[in-house]
């Protein structure tokens, strides 16, 4: 927290000190949702839509990240009955919380296994499920060394666990969570879709509003092509300039947009920039760039959809050594964007591997390889068109987890007294 910084407003929320909420309705069953980082908040917009439309249910969200409440008080704050900040699991933080939110229902996301949570709900006899369930490897490996500890303080305590692809789920099994208990539901991520879907001349706009095309241009008039370095983590933004550089010296007419995943490096990526040459503008320091800019970095938190929708190719981040783990590539393939990135996507490892079987993205084994394939795929229109076309059909044939997760959660509303 003190190294990323922003977590200053509503700490006392951290300490279980959720403001007061209105007395639970006869015949309302309340639900807590927690959402730990801004994935899952965009993420479970689709499944908090759905709840809402069967009118005799309200929401508690909670989220853990800075840059995820912000995000969460725009996007339900007028829909939901409070969003505040997931309290320090500890037993008097969880369990003021707990009294406080009162919950009918509680759910966790993903990885997020808490374990004072987790018994708070066993003793008030709350259903707590674990959907959109993940293990990665390196977690995978940690409870297989306290599988009995694991099973015995947490895992035998979840009510149920819907998990997001077939491998999770054998690996909760491994671990200790009873197979009757478990389900595999999908991931939701692949039913959310950008807020907003952009128009040609809005995409034009942009293009002007960036710097990379002039006043007076439209998207078709020799407009450069677009990388986008989607969710970079350090070190990744210093591999696209390097390549952005070599595109550049080799005639394609390009532009670099970076869209870091912590907007909070921007001091570091300022020093990076400025050891090159190029012209270079940052979103948080005024939207609208100067026309001729080459590089744009989006600094800005809960902006990447749009941005995403103007590229040509994108690079996804955090899949290449030191880091591990990868961003998500969905919302590039549910844009119809073609995509690459690094061997590290191991938090998404069956959705890569889909993606990579059905032609709609590319693995490379380490950064030379990025390299190399990006000044293909930017020669390339027919590539790119394809890849485009594949990640977008990709998309569209493995939605529905949210239907599933839903009828799932159904099996445990029981409307609540007051």
């Amino acid at each position: 927290m003190l190294k990323r910084g922003g977590y200053a407003e509503d700490f006392h929320y951290r300490f279980g000190l959720i403001k007061p909420l209105p007395q639970k309705k006869p015949g309302i069953t309340r639900i807590w949702i927690q959402a730990v980082s801004l994935g899952e908040v965009n993420a479970i917009k689709p499944l908090i839509d759905k709840l809402l439309a069967k009118k005799n249910i309200e929401i508690i969200l909670t989220c853990t990240t800075s840059t995820s409440y912000t995000i969460a008080k725009k996007l339900y704050a007028d829909k939901i009955t409070s969003v505040g900040i997931f309290p320090f699991d500890f037993y008097p933080f969880s369990r003021t919380a707990w009294n406080r939110i009162n919950p009918d229902i509680a759910i966790l996301m993903e990885a997020e296994l808490w374990p004072e949570h987790i018994h708070q709900s066993t003793i008030r006899n709350v259903p707590v499920l674990l959907i959109n369930a993940r293990l990665s490897d390196r977690s995978f490996r940690r409870y297989l060394k306290v599988k009995l500890i694991a099973k015995t303080l947490v895992l035998k305590h979840l009510s149920a666990l819907l998990a997001g692809t077939q491998l999770d789920l054998e690996r909760f099994i491994a671990i200790g969570v009873n197979p009757q208990k478990t389900s595999c539901t999908g991931n939701i991520k692949l039913d959310v879709t950008p807020p907003k879907i952009l128009s040609e001349d809005e995409k034009s706009a942009l293009k002007r509003e960036l710097g990379f095309i002039s006043e007076n241009s439209n998207s078709d008039s020799n407009s450069p092509l677009i990388l986008i370095g989607s969710s970079t983590w350090p070190g990744e933004e210093a591999l696209l300039l390097q390549v952005f550089e070599k595109a550049l010296c080799q005639g394609i007419n390009c532009r670099l947009l970076i869209v870091p995943r912590h907007p909070e490096r921007r001091e570091e990526i300022k020093a990076l920039l400025r050891t090159q040459n190029r012209t270079w503008h940052l979103r948080s320091e005024n939207p609208k760039a100067p026309e001729g800019t080459f590089i744009y970095i989006g600094d800005t938190t809960g902006e990447l959809s749009i941005l995403t929708q103007i590229a040509d190719l994108a690079f996804i981040g955090k899949s290449l050594p030191p880091h591990n783990g990868g961003q998500t590539p969905i919302e590039p393939a549910a844009l119809g964007i073609p995509m690459l990135y690094g061997p590290l996507m191991t938090n998404f490892r069956q959705i890569s591997k889909s993606l990579e079987n059905a032609g709609a993205s590319i693995m490379c084994h380490d950064a030379q390889e990025v390299e190399q394939q990006i000044i293909e795929l930017l020669k390339d229109s027919q590539k790119r068109k394809a890849s485009g076309l594949a990640a977008k059909n990709w998309h569209s044939l493995n939605k529905g987890a949210t239907n599933k997760t839903i009828a799932a959660i159904e099996q445990f509303i029981k409307p609540s007294n007051g």
